[in-house]
């Protein structure tokens, strides 16, 4: 009985519009489900506060969506999608009031940092200049690099925990906190392994390409995803839970865009014992406790240099950082976390009523967490801008099981698909030559639960879609 379509993917984050496009652009017939009532995924937005106010759910700040060797490659300008490029990408504030700004200029940057200039050009000049040489080995599975001597020298920076990185190249404080606020974007223990290539990737980001985000909400990159896969003849349906495979139509490939405890859940599969208990094994990361806001005027941050960044990193000293996320893996929580902050507003009036604005943020917290820990992200950021509580109009909270609720993807709040550390870095879901394949021949994973692992790149869908077309379609 022929089939009715060549692939179908379960799921639209990121991952699964990616597989779609790439299958659909060689010319297979595809289409996509969801369960939500609009795709997304993670990368969506909503009036969470009041009306007028556009939110960030989920991803909110996209360098990867512009530095994907998949994604930057796409049409999606003619889709509706515009970038924003906040005038500094991402910025520090300090205990004396004062800031230190990833500014997109690499020496710009490195001019802030005093003695540590040589030492901060050492470790990122080569990595801005050489990126395209590594980046699709690094955004990929283990395997031979194309140019391993570029991979080696990244390799030899990204391997040592972010504490033995700065304690090595670094002398001033300001330097070495700088640094920790790019790396602990892992949710690991900055004492962990392999925690350094976090901040290694996301600064070169910056200065490569910035961090910028879609003008009008995350969503609208969705939407532009979208957009293109349907101009290519995809097909997209909504409201749709697949609990068993054959509730689905027949193909000769099914890619799933969900994590391995949900796809163990999926009935119809035809996975070995061994298999089944390797999967059920698998680890989930920290989980996030989420806030937004709607304010009454940007956040009053002391610092003029967070005062025109996009994002801003909160933490003030590496103890307090490295104490944040080395007690949420033993389960515990300090009353001054390092939060991640993001201002769209200031750069996109279409995110608020006129002279209004916006805020998103979050930290990390044990996975599962119920705990209401908004007071003390509030707290974190009074320290850093005075005067902020009274800015604030409306907030939204979200704790870990709510994300969950609203994003199955994000287990136990999880917004990384499952732990980032050394052991499951590129050996996710299991240890595998093909990570996106199963034992079963028609089933495939395509999430961010695979290599290259968390963010909104794409690259993992496009990854397990290079895999179907090998094994069915001789691509």
């Amino acid at each position: 009985m022929p089939e009715d379509y060549d692939a179908i993917i379960v799921g639209s984050g990121s991952n699964g519009l990616a597989a779609a496009i790439h299958l659909q652009q060689k010319g297979l017939r595809t289409a996509v489900y969801e369960q939500a009532s609009e795709p997304g995924g993670a990368t969506r937005t909503e009036q969470l506060t009041l009306p007028g106010y556009q939110h960030d759910v989920g991803s909110a700040i996209l360098p990867m969506g512009v530095a994907s060797p998949f994604f930057r490659d796409l049409p999606l300008n003619n889709y509706g999608l515009k970038w924003i490029y906040p005038d500094i990408p991402y910025a520090h504030p300090l205990k004396d009031g004062t800031g230190v700004a990833c500014y997109k200029d690499l020496d710009k940057t490195a001019d802030q940092l005093g003695k540590d200039r040589d030492s901060y050009l050492k470790i990122f000049q080569p990595l801005v200049n050489n990126w395209d040489k590594i980046d699709k080995d690094l955004l990929g599975p283990l395997g031979i690099p194309e140019n391993p001597i570029d991979f080696l020298k990244f390799g030899l920076k990204a391997l040592p925990s972010a504490k033995m990185l700065v304690n090595h190249f670094f002398k001033n404080e300001r330097s070495k906190i700088f640094f920790y606020g790019s790396a602990a974007h892992s949710t690991l223990p900055l004492t962990n392994l392999a925690s350094a290539s976090f901040g290694l990737v996301l600064t070169t980001m910056a200065h490569r390409y910035g961090w910028p985000f879609p003008e009008g909400g995350a969503k609208n990159f969705t939407n532009s995803l979208v957009s293109f896969y349907k101009s290519l003849g995809g097909e997209l349906y909504l409201n749709v839970l697949v609990k068993h495979v054959e509730e689905l139509p027949r193909a000769k490939a099914y890619l799933f865009d969900v994590t391995p405890k949900q796809l163990l859940k999926i009935k119809g599969t035809n996975f070995p014992s061994l298999y089944r208990k390797r999967m059920a094994s698998y680890k989930y990361g920290a989980g996030v406790f989420k806030m937004d806001w709607a304010l009454s005027e940007p956040i009053p941050f002391t610092s003029a240099e967070c005062r025109r960044s996009g994002t801003v990193h909160i933490g003030f000293s590496c103890e307090e950082i490295e104490e944040s996320e080395g007690h949420i893996h033993h389960k515990k929580m300090t009353d001054t976390p390092y939060v991640l902050v993001a201002q769209h507003s200031i750069f996109d009036p279409t995110r608020a009523p006129v002279g209004k604005h916006t805020a998103w943020a979050y930290c990390h917290v044990p996975n599962g967490s119920i705990k209401d820990f908004s007071q003390i992200i509030e707290n974190q950021i009074e320290r850093a801008a005075p005067g902020f509580k009274d800015t604030i109009l409306a907030r939204s909270t979200m704790n870990t099981v709510q994300l969950q609720q609203w994003n199955p993807n994000l287990i136990g709040g999880d917004i990384n698909g499952g732990r980032q550390d050394i052991t499951q870095l590129f050996t996710r879901p299991i240890i595998s030559i093909s990570p996106y394949s199963t034992p079963d021949p028609k089933i495939y994973i395509c999430s961010s639960s695979t290599p290259p692992g968390g963010g909104v790149h794409g690259m993992c869908g496009y990854n397990a879609a290079k895999a179907v077309l090998k094994d069915h379609f001789n691509g």
